[in-house]
């Protein structure tokens, strides 16, 4: 796509990324009015193809031409703002000072007080009308609306610029309404049971708009706006398919506004959700942009999306949010020192850009970088200390110093001033399972998910809660929505394995940890991950999932397979790995003296090898001796001992004995063997 823009493609987009930046601060998405602002300040530069910069001609005389690119505005609409443009002052100026329901009043002056002046109503008959539509607006805010054939445009005839600030100014009002009601953090009143109370009238009212205006023909003429207010308020409403098309009529009408983008991004679960949408949106680069985002927040790391955002950031050079999305991408794959290195970028290239910095502090705290985590704290409370990123950041760093209280003060803090904050949601579970607050800790984790179904940590988290609880079944549930999420994540799989194994269901069990062994061996192939590939096709296996396949087996009663799994972990400790056969990936049992077979070829090849590796200095080496390869040599030197291979178990004891792990008993073992010679003899 890159190679195809042309200068009139920069002109084009460097129009509309300006548009958009004016346009959506006018109506107060200074959210969308930033991220346009700072992709046109990274766009490609197009000074080279203008004339000479020593030319005497002087372009300050010269009069600003009108754009071509952009739509010709709607007369009437046109008519209407210049009408409108003292009183739109006039609401914005209340807007900005966050006096909602006045600036909402400029437009559309109140009927009735937003709060009932008194409990009691004098008129029980009223008060009978208004039960029944509280009651549905607890259950879903607009089941009414489409079936109620009264409902007709409320609202009177303004332009549609100064209709969305009146409607958001109501929407604004009845969050901030919502969030007073519920008081502090995870309190008594905080359940997330506390609905927006505006939202119903606010979707009856647009709804009448928007038919009126389907009926008059003038659908096409819609600017996008309150299209993508509608869409806000559906989903808000838990009416997510009509939020969906809502959302996608925005984006047509009205491409450059990124918030109507981030809600879309909002109502995609999975990639299938994401391909059946992609064929319905408009092609423009910002739906390429989209689908870079989606992706990275679906944890697609695939050769696609890098290809796909580094043709972006060929048009968009120094794009903070593009080197983010790759930062991103780099920390989902667990390349945690390159998404370092490119947050470290931008920090240094803008130090007051707090944007994602909880993410980049989630990094360091992965890495146990707790000095560079507490420069980062520093520059975040230096710039703004009630941002929820900074809280997120300072959190962090009380974590990972093990002052959980402190941690927990700090999430708590960014949560205060944003209710819908993934991230501190997430974090103050984690904090809780901690502090062993296990309840507190279930509580955290479903806010995470009712803000974003997509978050892997917060199912994740929630399978740990109830597996502290000894609820397998809900454990099991959530491990397995985590799972579902990150297919290619061997964390998630052992967690599904063990709860299978808990609940004694060891086939499933065993299938669940070949299944991370396979997705470790996934991650393996990044060769700049450490100890996870060291050489051309040569990977090292978990020691641990290999040991409790065996150990399973060993309950199924199936010794022969439990003993090649052992050997199996063995090898890890030298990364010497069988190519010949495929334990891992067989799910299918071989007999009695195959597996004998198997077991011997297995052994020579293991001597060879090692005698191999010792004389070569730059040969593979694996995990080193560890507690799971000594207690697989420990189990192998007792199965051998039983199966009257004696010169097996005394050279498996007496290497037990140089490890220094179970010496006692690898003692015993050779004491067995000896004696057992001697009977022989």
């Amino acid at each position: 796509m890159a190679a195809n823009f042309t200068e009139d493609n920069i002109k084009e987009l460097k129009y509309r990324l300006e548009d958009a930046a004016i346009k959506c601060s006018e109506r107060c998405l200074y959210q969308s009015a930033k991220w346009a602002a700072e992709m046109l300040d990274t766009l490609l530069p197009i000074d080279q193809y203008d004339t000479d910069p020593d030319s005497p001609m002087d372009l300050a005389d010269a009069p600003p031409a009108p754009s071509p690119y952009l739509r010709v505005q709607d007369p009437l609409e046109a008519s209407l703002e210049a009408q409108e443009a003292h009183k739109y002052l006039l609401a914005k100026s209340y807007f900005d000072t966050r006096e909602y329901d006045r600036c909402a009043a400029v437009f559309l002056p109140p009927t009735v007080p937003p709060v009932p002046l008194s409990t009691t109503s004098p008129n029980p008959k009223s008060r009978h009308s208004l039960t029944p539509q509280k009651g549905k607006a607890k259950a879903s805010p607009f089941a009414g609306v489409k079936e109620h054939s009264g409902s007709r445009n409320p609202y009177p005839k303004i332009s549609q610029k100064s209709l969305f600030l009146a409607l958001y100014s109501k929407y604004l009002a009845g969050e901030k309404r919502k969030d007073e009601e519920t008081e502090m953090v995870l309190g008594p009143a905080d359940g997330g049971m506390t609905v927006n109370r505006a939202l119903p009238d606010l979707a009856r009212g647009l709804e009448g708009w928007l038919t009126e205006r389907r009926e008059k023909g003038l659908e096409d003429r819609g600017q996008g706006w309150l299209e993508y207010l509608y869409g806000v308020i559906l989903l808000k409403g838990r009416n997510e398919e009509e939020a969906k098309k809502w959302l996608i009529r925005s984006v047509h009408l009205n491409p450059f506004h990124w918030g109507a983008w981030q809600e879309l991004n909002d109502l995609l679960a999975s990639t299938e959700d994401l391909k059946q949408v992609v064929d319905l949106l408009p092609q423009n680069i910002m739906t390429l942009i989209f689908h870079v985002y989606c992706s990275q927040e679906l944890y697609q790391a695939t050769e696609d999306t890098y290809q796909a955002l580094s043709e972006l950031e060929t048009i968009f050079p120094t794009s903070a949010f593009l080197k983010t999305q790759r930062a991103l991408l780099y920390y989902h794959s667990k390349d945690f020192e390159e998404a370092s290195h490119i947050f470290t970028e931008i920090l240094i290239t803008s130090p007051h850009r707090l944007d994602s910095l909880d993410h980049y502090s989630n990094i360091l705290y992965v890495m146990g970088a707790r000095p560079q985590l507490a420069f980062v704290a520093q520059v975040a409370t230096a710039t703004d200390k009630f941002r929820p990123e900074t809280c997120c950041v300072v959190g962090n760093y009380y974590s990972l110093k093990s002052e959980h209280e402190k941690a927990v003060m700090y999430f708590r803090r960014a949560l205060t001033l944003d209710r819908n904050f993934l991230s501190a949601w997430t974090l103050m579970g984690h904090e809780y399972i901690e502090m062993k607050n296990t309840h507190a800790a279930i509580e955290s984790y479903r806010r995470a998910v009712d803000v974003n179904h997509k978050d892997y940590r917060a199912w994740y988290g929630l399978g740990q809660a109830y597996e502290v609880l000894d609820m397998s079944f809900y454990a099991l549930f959530y491990y397995q929505r985590a799972a579902a999420l990150r297919p290619y994540d061997p964390k998630m799989w052992q967690a599904v394995g063990s709860c299978y194994a808990k609940m004694g269901r060891i086939d499933q069990s065993i299938k669940a940890l070949k299944r991370a062994l396979v997705a470790g061996s996934y991650y393996a192939e990044d060769a700049s991950q450490v100890g996870g590939m060291d050489g051309p096709g040569r990977k090292i296996l978990d020691p641990e999932t290999l040991h409790q396949i065996a150990t399973l087996h060993e309950r199924l009663g199936d010794e022969d397979e439990a003993a090649a799994y052992m050997e199996l972990t063995l090898q890890q400790e030298s990364g010497q790995v069988a190519q010949e056969e495929e334990p891992v990936s067989s799910d299918e049992d071989d007999d009695q003296s195959g597996s004998e077979t198997q077991n011997r070829t297995r052994r020579k090849r293991q001597s060879s090898v090692e005698t191999k590796n010792e004389e070569e200095e730059d040969g593979w080496h694996g995990t080193g001796v560890t507690a799971t390869t000594s207690k697989a040599r420990l189990w192998l030197a007792r199965w051998s001992l039983r199966n009257g291979d004696l010169e097996r178990a005394d050279q498996l004891a007496g290497e037990l004995c140089q490890d220094g792990v179970e010496v006692e008993e690898a003692k015993a073992l050779m004491r067995d063997v000896r004696a057992r010679r001697e009977g022989d003899e």
